[in-house]
């Protein structure tokens, strides 16, 4: 994929710290860098700062997060002066509280815009439906899944030309099964007080941060009910809490009130999630509020690992029942217990099997570079249009 000359790329997004949106970020300023552009990254920064400067890209470190209006204006008048200064050709904004400087800034420097819908934005009001469509006032909006094309669609009921389903991609380098050392596996392992991989019960694995609508109480749920009938099992929750302290005793004390110790274990941050699935046996994405696309669901299943996930969202197009994985209902514990119960009884060559079919697939349809293409090829598209209308 080519690029103008002296194309300069400037994404938005409130912080660097985890999550698609974020890696989405870094996965397209690598692309932007290696068809020989510029890319930077006006955010307040975090923990995958690193990650971006690895990637070629720049950040540019403003409160990107504030939903301040006087911190937006300020804000705004920062993003035109590094407009200017570094020539920037395009911006991409990635969330709603940071997209009104960056359009703000982006109008009155006269450059084309580009909008990625990460989630599903419920609005119960007038006023909140008005936020989120900061969204749409763009050229063109990337939904990041069929299911989210149709709701920016019918919500916001823009023009269907202006938008455009690119599904988020997986770093096919990072995420492959080949490269995962058997150490980095049974280090982790051991970190988790697992036995060595293959022996044991099979391990269940739920990686998203620590919040009520991922569904870790499901699961505690499901689990307890499981070990009632006699199954042996281990969940592992891996994830941040991110400051909801509350939320994570409530959970250990949900472990403890269910006499699950030792069978779901809450182990925090994980740097090495391609190595924590291959060290699962299958992965969980309960989450009750649907996902846009479910990032959490295709990685696993690139790693070889079946998936059981909630059938609403995304999901429904990543994840397909008796090929790839299970599908349950959003918070319906006897299903989850259902699912979670078969995927026991397949056992681990049966898991194996269904996994390889899960990789095929999903190295098929939802590889990084597909994604970037798609994603540049958008920004060709806009560019040439502005430079025809002049």
């Amino acid at each position: 994929m080519s690029l103008p000359p002296n194309f300069t790329l400037l994404q938005v997004v409130p912080e660097l710290e985890t999550g698609g949106a974020e890696q989405t970020t870094i996965d397209v300023a690598r692309a932007v860098v290696a068809a020989g552009g510029r890319a930077l990254v006006a955010s307040r920064g975090g923990r995958m700062e690193a990650a971006l400067a690895a990637a070629g890209g720049e950040l540019v470190r403003l409160p990107m997060q504030s939903k301040n209006p006087l911190v937006m204006l300020q804000t705004a008048r920062a993003l035109r002066r590094v407009i200017r200064g570094r020539r920037v050709s395009l911006v991409h904004v990635r969330s709603r509280a940071p997209a009104f400087p960056a359009l703000w800034a982006a109008r009155a420097e006269g450059l084309p815009t580009v909008a990625t819908y990460h989630g599903i934005y419920l609005a119960k009001g007038p006023l909140k439906r008005w936020y989120n469509a900061v969204m749409t006032r763009v050229d063109r909006v990337i939904a990041n899944s069929d299911y989210t094309r149709a709701h920016v669609l019918t919500e916001h009921r823009i023009a269907p030309a202006r938008v455009v389903a690119i599904p988020r991609g997986v770093d096919l380098n990072r995420f492959d099964p080949e490269k995962v050392s058997l150490e980095r596996v049974e280090a982790l392992r051991r970190a988790w007080g697992l036995p060595p991989q293959g022996e044991g019960p099979l391990v269940f694995l739920l990686a998203g941060r620590l919040t009520p609508i991922k569904g870790h109480e499901t699961i505690i749920a499901a689990a307890a009910r499981l070990k009632g009938e006699g199954r042996n099992l281990r969940v592992i929750f891996a994830g941040d809490d991110q400051g909801r302290s509350a939320y994570r005793h409530s959970l250990e004390a949900a472990v403890g009130a269910a006499d699950l110790e030792g069978v779901v274990r809450l182990v925090g941050h994980c740097d090495d999630m391609p190595a924590a699935f291959m060290a699962a046996d299958i992965a969980l994405l309960p989450t009750l509020v649907p996902e846009s696309f479910g990032r959490a669901a295709v990685e696993p299943q690139v790693m070889g690992r079946p998936v059981i996930a909630s059938d609403h969202g995304g999901t429904t197009e990543t994840v397909l029942p008796g090929q790839t994985g299970w599908r349950a209902a959003p918070g319906d514990i006897e299903a989850w217990a259902l699912a979670m119960a078969a995927a026991i009884d397949l056992g681990r060559e049966g898991l194996t099997a269904l996994g390889a079919v899960a990789r095929e697939r999903a190295v098929r349809l939802y590889a990084n570079d597909a994604m970037c293409a798609a994603t540049l090829a958008v920004y060709e598209q806009l560019l040439e249009a502005r430079s025809v209308g002049k």
